[in-house]
């Protein structure tokens, strides 16, 4: 997975005052398989519609976007979230509200409905293992919530304070170039088909609160989406997976479990190869934008005498469309 490096340049970055123009505007690519970093922006401050739409044409290219260097609350980062399109409240945030959970617990939801708090710590705000939502441990490739009929179109996260020893690093993978080199008999093996996507654990495995675990694929609860999606925007077709947990989990639909497993074990082994990512290594006052429809992420175990405290959004996005 590569990693970008932005020590270099720092010399010609433009002054505050002549940020947020097409001119100053620099768009990045990371090199790997997908990313791009975003400089002469500052977030806190009026972004031009112009500006806005080069904004969403880099996000078509590149699926993830890099802002380093942002200090922001979380109307401005909701206000930045809103260029991409409007806000998707959390889905997981509905299991916490379900059965009771206070809205200003430190470690599972904001104030704000639009944005959730993805951190390491407890009630008290000391860095744990494990808390009622992803804690420290290490979170699977996965796209956001795609255990709802609606999945959101992106997500965009704000790093405040960060691990000083490191993890916590999140990759992102291709999951359009995935698609168009997977071989053919895979092609054919999921053509016209569709997957029920586990709805019962997050994705560090933690089973959600008021929600039973499946004993077999009939009490999976959660939406049916194609194996292969289209993306509204650019009309490229990508995998499209959601999460693996272990059977019984999601699973193809139509499928004896034996065969629907092994072909889901393909497609995940040729999905997450190392080729089709990019790792991002996060420091303090940075926004990272990515598109759920076309690529999935990952986060490295963090450690769990270390606080780490993020800001998240989601945006709204369309119905899964098949290409079948």
């Amino acid at each position: 997975m590569k990693t970008l490096n932005t020590d270099t340049a720092a010399a010609r970055a433009p002054s505050r005052e002549r940020l947020n123009t097409l001119d100053t505007l620099d768009v990045i690519p990371t090199g790997a398989a997908l990313g791009a970093e975003i400089r002469g922006l500052d977030l806190s401050r009026p972004v031009p519609e112009d500006v806005k739409e080069a904004l969403r044409k880099a996000w078509a290219d590149h699926m993830v976007l890099l802002f380093r260097g942002q200090h922001i609350d979380d109307e401005q980062l909701l206000a930045t979230s809103r260029i991409f399109g409007p806000p998707h409240e959390a889905a997981a945030r509905k299991y916490y509200l379900d059965v009771g959970a206070k809205i200003d617990n430190a470690h599972t939801l904001s104030r704000h409905p639009s944005v959730s708090i993805i951190a390491n710590v407890d009630e008290h705000g000391n860095p744990v293992r494990e808390n009622s939502g992803l804690g420290s441990l290490e979170v699977v490739w996965h796209s956001d919530n795609s255990y709802v009929e609606v999945p959101p179109a992106g997500s965009m996260l704000y790093s405040l304070e960060v691990p000083v020893n490191g993890g916590g690093d999140t990759s992102f993978n291709n999951q359009y170039l995935a698609y168009e080199e997977l071989p053919e008999e895979i092609k054919r093996a999921i053509e016209g088909k569709y997957q029920v996507h586990d709805a019962t654990r997050n994705s560090a495995g933690v089973l959600r609160p008021g929600v039973k675990l499946p004993t077999r694929p009939e009490e999976v609860p959660g939406p049916k989406h194609p194996l292969v999606r289209v993306h509204p925007v650019t009309g490229r077709r990508a995998l499209y997976l959601g999460r693996r947990r272990v059977w019984p989990s999601n699973y193809i639909i139509g499928l004896p479990n034996d065969e629907s497993e092994a072909l889901l074990d393909k497609l995940w082994a040729h999905a997450t190869q190392p080729k089709y990512a990019w790792t991002h290594i996060w420091r303090v006052g940075e926004i990272v934008l990515w598109d759920n429809r076309c690529c999935m992420h990952y986060r490295t175990e963090i450690d769990p005498t270390q606080r780490r405290i993020m800001h998240r959004t989601t945006i709204k996005g369309e119905p899964v469309v098949a290409p079948w």
